[in-house]
């Protein structure tokens, strides 16, 4: 219901016959020449050489290839499609209704690749930028018609991935937005409409997933292999943080990063890292220079998180006390348990959300955005932290932290229970939030101040993160299931615990957190 939100409009999409012309023939503007090809419009491929063109129309034609030979498209509609798409002449034909570039993120660049087109362009004609960061104000406020200026921000590969930002600038003609998301749709693609800010949607968003991970291996928690594995199979994410970085690219991760950091003034929640700075100092950029987090030599062996807790017995008994929030999807795999004496007591006094479980007397609890330390202090005794899992049923690890090191009886009860569930453990340093507790929690605050400041709605960022980079779960609707009152505990503890504004919780949190109160007659 969302999407269909989302996706409605009442313009009209650009007529077939328009033409296209794409400015840019590497692999973002080759991929959107393909799209608009393949829906009918013939498309005018622009690049600063002849060369740079050609080497263009071969990835579409690349492209098209493969998917010939997946059965997923014809010979006959790869050739029309083909012929659809051509080198653009020194003087534009008439006709042409849309103009795209997609070249290096550059802001002069880019006024400078649409000043030298602007002057051959029909009145009507719309100028759509595909930058993934820059402001789209700041770009029209340059050229000759700024009302007819839009973000158009495909992902990559444009041929596949189904999201496109349309990004309204402040002087952006609302018939002009209207009319581009109508005509995304047209191609297939879903729109998601946005004002220009920094980063848009899920650039934006999406930094504290890279931002929390970078620094959990700052702060030494573990290896990069075991950070992707435990966000991956625990927090469900399609690539761990490491991987992704890995594959976008350093360079170009930690361009973004600056980029949005400084378009926000320096605001610390954007702040960049000082290890990714040095892999890219290295020339460690990932996959495209053979070496990053980790090595894609030809000889290189993929490393493998540890497995914790494999042999380990299961335990005797498992007491839940009270209400564990976003984890009581374990007290059902729980009584499962073969030859485990399961009990439990309610907690009336305890917030909701803030149960534990006693493992053979062991204290074993969610985390709550604390260190361990610091809850095993509240206690009095000492505590084994695990981590939030987008579905404790169906995954297939989890992380823990211990408040003591030497407190070896209790981590090994903890990681003999998640033995007997089936669940490899992953023990993480005792850093607050572990990992993806604090990941979730500042993409949920991420995306309320993206709600909070009008870049969108609610199931605007959430159709977004999903579709831009696969999140499993929009991360408004992910803080709503965990609770937003523990996200926002979360939030708080995490700010306590490091002493900075990065963790600083959104006012739209609040406000809903409030709101949820008063309807509870809290």
């Amino acid at each position: 219901m969302a999407e269909e939100q989302r996706t409605f409009t009442t313009a009209a999409a650009l007529p077939r016959e328009r033409g296209v012309l794409v400015i840019g023939a590497g692999t973002m503007g080759s991929g959107i020449a393909e799209v608009a090809a393949a829906a009918g419009h013939p498309v005018y491929l622009r690049d600063a050489s002849d060369a740079a063109v050609e080497r263009g129309l071969g990835l579409i034609r690349a492209s098209l290839e493969r998917r010939v030979a997946k059965g997923r498209l014809d010979a006959a509609e790869r050739d029309a499609i083909l012929a659809r798409v051509m080198p653009a002449p020194p003087e534009l034909p008439a006709g042409l209704g849309l103009a795209i570039e997609a070249i290096y993120e550059d802001l002069q660049a880019k006024v400078d690749a649409f000043e030298a087109v602007e002057a051959m362009l029909p009145a009507d004609a719309i100028l759509a930028t595909n930058t993934s960061s820059l402001s789209v104000t700041a770009l029209a406020g340059r050229l000759a018609r700024p009302g007819r200026v839009v973000g158009m921000h495909f992902f990559n590969p444009a041929p596949a991935l189904p999201l496109v930002e349309v990004v309204s600038g402040h002087a952006t003609d609302p018939i002009v937005a209207d009319t581009v998301a109508a005509t995304a749709q047209a191609w297939g693609k879903t729109p998601v409409r946005c004002r220009s800010t920094p980063g848009f949607i899920v650039n934006r968003v999406a930094r504290p997933f890279y931002g929390e991970a970078l620094r959990l291996l700052q702060e030494q928690a573990c290896t990069p292999a075991a950070l992707d594995a435990v966000l991956r199979e625990s927090g469900g994410f399609r690539m761990g943080p490491c991987e992704l970085t890995d594959l976008i690219g350093q360079d170009v991760n930690l361009a973004v990063t600056r980029s949005v950091y400084a378009a926000f003034d320096g605001d610390p929640r954007y702040r960049p890292s000082l290890v990714q700075r040095e892999l890219v100092d290295a020339g460690w950029l990932g996959r495209k220079s053979g070496r990053g987090f980790f090595d894609y030599g030809p000889d290189a062996i993929r490393v493998q998180p540890d497995d914790a807790g494999a042999g380990l017995p299961s335990p005797r008994t498992v007491h839940i006390k009270g209400d564990l929030g976003a984890a009581q999807g374990l007290v059902a795999l729980l009584g499962g348990l073969a030859g485990v004496t399961v009990t439990s007591t309610p907690s009336p006094d305890a917030p909701a959300g803030r149960g534990l479980l006693r493992v053979d007397g062991h204290v074993l609890a969610l985390t709550d955005g604390r260190t361990a330390a610091a809850l095993a202090r509240e206690l009095g005794e000492p505590v084994v932290l695990f981590d939030l899992a987008l579905d404790y049923a169906r995954c297939t690890r989890v992380a823990v932290a211990a408040s003591d090191a030497d407190d070896e009886r209790g981590l090994r009860a903890a990681l003999g229970l998640f033995a007997a569930l089936g669940k490899p453990a992953s023990v993480l340093a005792d850093l607050p939030g572990l990992a993806v507790m604090r990941t979730v929690a500042m993409l949920v605050n991420e995306g309320a101040e993206a709600v909070l400041h009008g870049i969108s709605d609610e199931a605007g960022v959430d159709v977004a993160m999903r579709l831009g980079v696969n999140y499993p779960v929009g991360p408004l609707a992910w803080g709503r299931t965990i609770g937003l009152p523990n996200v926002l505990r979360v939030l708080e503890n995490l700010r306590a615990a490091y002493g900075e504004d990065r963790y600083r919780a959104s006012v739209w949190l609040r406000r809903e957190v409030d709101r949820q109160a008063v309807r509870q007659g809290a």
